[in-house]
Formats: C-alpha cells, sequence, structure tokens
C-alpha cells in the first residue's frame, strides 16, 4: 500500500510540474488517502503483534 501511495505522489508531481493541475490533485488525494489508511494499517499490525 504505502508503494502506491509513493506512485501516486510521483504521479501528482510530474503532473504538477506539466500543468496538469486537476490530474495532479487527484493523484495527491489519493496519495495521501492510501498513506493514512497505510499507518493505521501499520499501527494495528503493531499492535496485534504484541499481544
Amino acid at each position: 500500500m504505502l508503494h502506491y501511495a509513493v506512485v501516486f505522489f510521483v504521479i501528482a508531481i510530474i503532473a504538477g510540474l506539466l500543468g496538469f493541475s486537476g490530474i495532479a490533485g487527484a493523484a495527491s488525494n489519493i496519495a495521501w488517502i492510501l498513506f493514512v489508511v497505510f499507518l493505521i494499517l501499520a499501527v494495528i499490525s503493531l499492535f496485534r503483534k504484541k499481544t
């Protein structure tokens, strides 16, 4: 999941540099959502392994 977040972040940066603001905005939103989901799942996984 972190891999996909990084991929969408790179797509957002490239699209922003090329002037595609709509695509850059959408890709950055997707990257942010995937990163937050990754963090939540990582925290849950850490707590499940300790008990």
